[in-house]
């Protein structure tokens, strides 16, 4: 093959990796996606890009340096009269290797530090989320929204009764049949998701009642740990209603595998209507357990 034909082939080679990619990246996650999801919030898009822009670079490394690699191999093989040239250094070259790898990773740290930085800041935050993790269920606890503090709207997020009967041994039930709509939802469905409003900052902080768990939902762009003991923040701002699913990203024993999130996503009426109903709920008085109406016993008599 002629150096011209390996030019052609490592081109269409790497514009056919970039179309696979650009393509996939476009369309919703699915069996053999290559690239991340773009999620569904405003910080999400930040390591979307810099995941890009890393694999860009990473492929322009690679076709760059195996190109020369292959075209070294054989143009100048020793079956076409090839000499080696004897020489120790170039001072040019090692400058320039050594230039540009250095400045690819500047520039990459400051475009992760600055998403960093932006993640971490939750001041500004609208609504006020507490995650707690447990074996192995979620907890969710509405703290404020809206500079209101919120009481007593909290619950248990578990994995829903048809995936949890399905996943039994022996149950003889089709892990394909668990939908919602025409959404395949085994082991991806809880009892009560988490909701909340779209287009508002929203901060979770998240911690775990046992052991350590993850708390991960890829719509959002991060995931992260929930850890005994330790408050972690992070925060969130949906751009549009839907629901989002996620898992635990920490192995945490036995149930780890069953351990999903759902994330509802409304539009700020319908979440106050449903939030007015929570707080409705939680003033409700406990209704009064059933009294069993009892018979009093005889009082034995005097005998004469």
């Amino acid at each position: 093959m002629t150096s011209g034909g390996i030019r052609r082939s490592f081109t269409a080679a790497a514009a056919l990796a970039l179309a696979s990619f650009g393509s996939v990246a476009l369309a919703a996650p699915g069996p053999w996606q290559l690239n991340m999801e773009r999620g569904a919030s405003t910080w999400s898009q930040v390591p979307y890009h810099l995941n890009n822009i890393s694999l860009a670079v990473c492929t322009v490394i690679g076709v760059l340096v195996f190109g020369a690699m292959f075209v070294a191999m054989f143009r100048f093989r020793k079956s076409r009269g090839a000499v080696a040239e004897k020489w120790s250094h170039n001072t040019t070259v090692e400058v320039i290797w050594t230039t540009i790898p250095v400045l690819i990773l500047i520039t990459l740290a400051y475009l992760a530090t600055g998403g960093l930085t932006t993640w971490a800041d939750t001041t500004g935050s609208q609504m006020t989320v507490k995650v707690t993790g447990y074996q192995w269920k979620w907890r969710y606890d509405y703290v404020d929204y809206m500079g209101k503090s919120i009481d007593k709207v909290g619950f248990m997020s578990k994995l829903d009764s048809q995936s949890d009967q399905t996943r039994q041994l022996g149950s003889g039930m089709d892990p394909f049949a668990v939908k919602v709509g025409d959404e395949s939802t085994y082991l991806l469905n809880v009892d009560k998701p988490l909701v909340v409003p779209v287009d508002t900052k929203i901060r979770f902080v998240i911690t775990s009642g046992d052991v350590i768990h993850s708390w991960w939902v890829p719509a959002t762009g991060w995931k992260i740990d929930a850890i005994p003991g330790i408050i972690n923040a992070a925060w969130a701002n949906f751009t549009a209603p839907g629901t989002y699913r996620g898992q635990c990203a920490e192995l945490c024993g036995q149930d780890h595998g069953f351990m999903p999130i759902v994330v509802v996503v409304k539009s700020k009426a319908d979440f106050a209507k449903w939030l007015a109903e929570q707080e409705a709920q939680s003033a409700a008085p406990a209704a009064a357990p059933p009294q069993t109406a009892q018979v009093a016993a005889p009082v034995a008599g005097k005998q004469g």
